[in-house]
This record gives structure tokens, C-alpha cells and sequence, in this order.
């Protein structure tokens, strides 16, 4: 009669002769700032133009930072003018430029880092669109890992042929998720 034997697993650091002996490693991959924004600090001067004309200005690098490292790095970039429109003096009617007169456009990336598809909301001035709504600033469709963008967005206000003089006052919103 034969004996049977069963084979015993091995034990953490012990096997036997010819046998591959094998440690599980695990570490952390950690992305400590997640996705930023950041957006030049105001106020921003665009210039200067008369009633019926029209003003148009940059206003200064607007950078996404994603530091999440995930396998799906995609983001969105969104702008919108704050409620209100820009408005001088008391903010009357002929005081307000109202947002559906405020027009933007990102331009190309002046700068990116990282892998995947940077696209710009409104690639040049033909693109772009009025403030009143949310718009898409600037995305980033494919791509994983670390990465940012950095463009310089226009602003272009169609002064009404009613506007008073003085200087106007608003905000633009950027966020990003």
C-alpha cells in the first residue's frame, strides 16, 4: 500500500530547493493637490473704448493643475460672468454692460504638460461666446496621469451705444471638474 502524502504550503520565507518563493509588495501612489485652478488676481485692466465700439483685452494665464494621477485624467474648465453684467456709478440701466455683451475666447494652450488631448473651449475670436451661460473655458478629453494646461483668454466687450462713461466693474468666474 502506498502512503500518500499532500504537499504543505510553504511558509512566508520558506521553501524548498528549486522552488520560486514569492513576497506580495504593495505601496501607495499618493496625489496630494488634486485639480486646481488658478486665475490671475484682479482687478484686470482691458482698456479703454467710446459707446457702440468695442474693448478687447487678455486676461492673464489661467492654469488647470490635475494632480490626481488617475487612469482617466480628463477635466473641464468652465467661465461665466458673474450675475449682475459690469456696471459703474449706481449700476442704472446706461450703467450696465450686461454679460450677453461680454464675449470670450481661450485661445490655444500656451502651455501643457502631461499626456492626452488638450482643447481649447474657443480656439480663436470667430469662437467666441457671450458670458451670460456657462461655457467651457478649456478641457482635457484622453489621457491619464499628472498634467496640466495654462492659456491666456480674450475678453471682448461690445460697449452699448448707450453706455455712460466711466470705469466698469465685473467678475469672471473660472472653475474646473
Amino acid at each position: 500500500m502506498a502512503a500518500l502524502t499532500a504537499a504543505l504550503p510553504a511558509t512566508a520565507g520558506t521553501c524548498p530547493a528549486s522552488t520560486t518563493c514569492s513576497t506580495t509588495v504593495t505601496f501607495t501612489v499618493t496625489a496630494p493637490d488634486g485639480l486646481t485652478i488658478t486665475v490671475p488676481s484682479g482687478p484686470v485692466n482691458i482698456g479703454s473704448g467710446a459707446p457702440g465700439g468695442q474693448i478687447s483685452g487678455q486676461l492673464g494665464s489661467i492654469t488647470v493643475s490635475d494632480q490626481r494621477a488617475t487612469l482617466a485624467a480628463t477635466w473641464t474648465a468652465s467661465v461665466v460672468a458673474a450675475t449682475g453684467g459690469f456696471t459703474t456709478g449706481g449700476g442704472t440701466a446706461p450703467e450696465t454692460i450686461p454679460n450677453t455683451a461680454v464675449l470670450y475666447w481661450s485661445g490655444a494652450a500656451t502651455g501643457t504638460t502631461g499626456s492626452g488631448t488638450f482643447v481649447p473651449g474657443q480656439a480663436n475670436a470667430a469662437a467666441a461666446q457671450s458670458l451670460d451661460l456657462s461655457r467651457t473655458a478649456f478641457s482635457k478629453t484622453t489621457g491619464s496621469g499628472a498634467n496640466s494646461a495654462t492659456w491666456n483668454p480674450t475678453v471682448v466687450i461690445n460697449v452699448p451705444a448707450g453706455a455712460v462713461a466711466g470705469v466698469y466693474t465685473g467678475t469672471v468666474n473660472h472653475s474646473v471638474a
